[in-house]
């Protein structure tokens, strides 16, 4: 697993595939086993690149508060490390404003795919998705919170393996804390300053990100279009995961093709 040091702090990534890089951007706290559902089924076209944010993973926790230009530049070694010329973002809650703030930093980025997201940090609480890695069976009862109550019903060993993956994964509350600062005062307006293809894709059933935010998201962005699914809750690439990566690979070759 190749690493990049930036600040001190040892960041470690992974990829997979071949073609132009999709790089993931996971969501607050969370490891890289948040797109375990993409990861594979995109690496067959487009190479396909996951790292752990600090604090997640393997990677070094962080020395205090995070700004969303932490996440900006460390993403930015990350792909510069691996030597990527452009890069196709696909970030989820935090990760999808990280994408956002990106895009409007380094031409670097082609598009952007944008997942249970929001254009500012008064309009996403992640508060209730938290749980101490060090306790499991917390780890699994706060999936309430970011998957939809027919999904938790119907599918309870891919709970198990979440909460599991979580609890090897995922950020204490310190780091958790320290990463939330980047939400603090946060707002990716004015939109029309990023220009690159977006794909927005929300859940109707998403109870962390505020009502209407992933409309005015998609109405705001120059090249925005939306894909909705009015059942899932906010990680709706978990439970709709067929419908949503085949929406990701028509989007991200109609952006390769454009």
């Amino acid at each position: 697993m190749p690493t990049v040091d930036r600040d001190g702090t040892t960041l470690y990534y992974e990829t997979d595939g071949e073609g132009e890089t999709v790089a993931f951007v996971p969501d607050i706290g969370c490891g890289a086993w948040l797109w375990g559902w993409q990861y594979d089924s995109l690496a067959g076209p487009y190479e396909t690149l996951v790292w752990n944010t600090r604090g997640t993973g393997r990677s070094d926790p962080p020395s205090g508060d995070m700004t969303m230009a932490t996440f900006v530049n460390d993403l930015d070694a990350v792909l510069s490390d691996h030597g990527a010329r452009t890069v196709h973002l696909v970030g989820c809650g935090l990760g999808a404003m990280v994408a956002l703030e990106y895009a409007r930093k380094h031409d670097r980025a082609r598009s952007l795919t944008l997942v249970g997201p929001a254009a500012a940090g008064d309009e996403y609480d992640p508060e209730p998705f938290f749980a101490d890695p060090a306790d499991e069976s917390a780890c699994r009862e706060t999936l309430s919170a970011v998957l939809s109550a027919e999904f938790c019903e119907e599918m309870p060993e891919v709970l198990d393996g979440i909460a599991s993956w979580r609890s090897a994964e995922d950020t204490g509350r310190a780091a958790w804390q320290h990463q939330r600062a980047a939400l603090a005062d946060y707002d990716a307006a004015p939109l029309y300053e990023i220009p690159v293809p977006a794909l927005v894709v929300d859940g109707g059933s998403d109870g962390l990100v505020s009502a209407g935010a992933a409309d005015r998201l998609a109405e705001g962005l120059p090249r925005g279009q939306r894909e909705h699914y009015p059942d899932a809750g906010h990680f709706v690439h978990v439970e709709r995961s067929r419908p949503v990566n085949d929406g990701i690979v028509g989007f991200l070759d109609e952006a390769v093709d454009a």
